[in-house]
């Protein structure tokens, strides 16, 4: 058997942490073989764990790069070397002195072995046919002898982020539920604690400003849960039948300063006299009634006051059509309202009606009454989405926001 060097060339000393490196590297691997560039993202995960920064995973990213193959496999050449030329060049031109500080942090680490030559220097002895006998630099070994314990480290980091994740995501909704409830319910002058509460929500939200612990995110979390529940409950059982709210008002509200989306708008129920008045036959839509070739990306650009609503990212008119049905009832629209506009212009359009009110929600006194004169206007056959949403593309709409 060829005998590894264990100690180091020059003034370096034997120390008892370099006497455990190598007798840890002299263990049976239990994976015999690891794809290098797997194992390399599986450690990136885990960099904390072994007190790793960036720079010393582009050094440990630039040395896997002089081994050939895409897998470690024992047995076989692990030993890479390169000159630390070479090295700074694949490291994007990192200093050398930079590079040795990494170069002994991956060491000490123990995922990299050295085996120093008589010289100090790093090369290899080769056949006449060009296979190596011997090399001189670092052994990639330690790092696939370590190979189970940086992929559980990984695993358990990865499932730690995505906890934290899910965390932050529930409190942002339950903020965000608590918040617009709360302000709703100031707006309609409701009876209850609405000052101690946006005081509160307040706190919380200035202290989730600060990087948090999983344990204070889930204590925030509960939190959160007790006010929602104690602002629910001084809010009206009946959130569907209109209110004396100003800001659900069914009655119309003429502005010397006439907004196109306001002018509009219709009582609910002088549009539901006014729909009775039609015959069945003009309840269909008229096959001209489409989406203009608006695609998606366009509509959401358009009106992105809908994507914090939506249960996951939209993707699609489906994802779309589910976040406008969450949104109405928020809005004021009733679900017939709603449901008239889904069977009279389509489901997809009748969602980017309501993202684009939604858009425009401040300026339009009663958005039930609007819908519904938009399902009457396309009925008529006079009604297109395209409108709509390049109106609140223009340069004035995006300053107006």
């Amino acid at each position: 058997m060829e005998h590894l060097t264990t100690t180091p060339f020059g003034r370096r000393p034997v120390t008892a942490g370099l006497m455990a490196r190598a007798t840890a590297n002299r263990q049976v691997a239990e994976f015999k073989t690891m794809d290098k560039w797997s194992l390399f993202r599986d450690l990136s995960a885990a960099r904390s764990v072994y007190g790793l920064n960036d720079r010393a995973l582009l050094v440990l990213n630039a040395l896997l790069s002089f081994h050939p193959g895409a897998t470690l496999q024992d047995g076989s050449g692990l030993i890479v070397f390169p000159s630390n030329i070479s090295l700074s060049e694949r490291a994007h031109g990192m200093a050398e002195s930079t590079l040795r500080r990494h170069l002994a942090t991956l060491v000490e680490a123990g995922l990299i072995a050295r085996h120093d030559s008589p010289n100090g220097k790093r090369y290899a002895r080769r056949r006449s046919d060009g296979e190596i006998t011997r090399a001189f630099g670092f052994d990639l070994r330690p790092l696939l002898l370590r190979a189970p314990e940086i992929i559980r480290a990984a695993e358990e980091i990865r499932a730690a982020t995505e906890a934290l994740r899910s965390t932050r995501e529930r409190i942002t909704l339950l903020k965000r539920d608590a918040l617009k409830l709360a302000s709703y319910a100031t707006t309609c002058a409701l009876p209850g604690p609405w000052a101690e509460m946006m005081e509160g929500l307040a706190t919380l939200h200035t202290r989730l400003r600060r990087k948090l612990a999983h344990g204070d995110l889930l204590e925030i979390e509960a939190q959160l849960v007790d006010m929602l529940a104690q602002i629910e409950s001084h809010l009206p059982v009946e959130t569907e039948e209109l209110s004396g709210c100003d800001s659900e008002n069914g009655r119309h509200y003429q502005s010397s300063d006439k907004d196109s989306y306001e002018s509009e708008t219709l009582k609910e129920d002088e549009t539901t006299e006014i729909l009775a008045s039609h015959p069945p036959s003009a309840l269909a839509p008229r096959p001209s009634q489409t989406l203009n070739k608006l695609s998606l990306q366009i509509v959401l650009q358009a009106c992105p006051d809908i994507l914090p609503y939506a249960e996951r990212r939209i993707e699609g008119w489906r994802d779309l059509v589910n976040a406008a049905g969450l949104v109405r009832g928020m809005m004021g629209i009733n679900p017939s309202a709603w449901e008239e506009a889904r069977a009279v212009m389509g489901p997809e359009t009748a969602a980017i009606a309501v993202a684009c009110i939604l858009q425009r929600f401040a300026k339009i006194r009663n958005p039930g009454g609007y819908l519904r004169s938009l399902s009457l206007k396309t009925r008529e056959g006079h009604f297109s989405p395209a409108p709509m949403v390049m109106a609140l593309l223009s340069p004035q709409a995006i300053n107006a926001a």
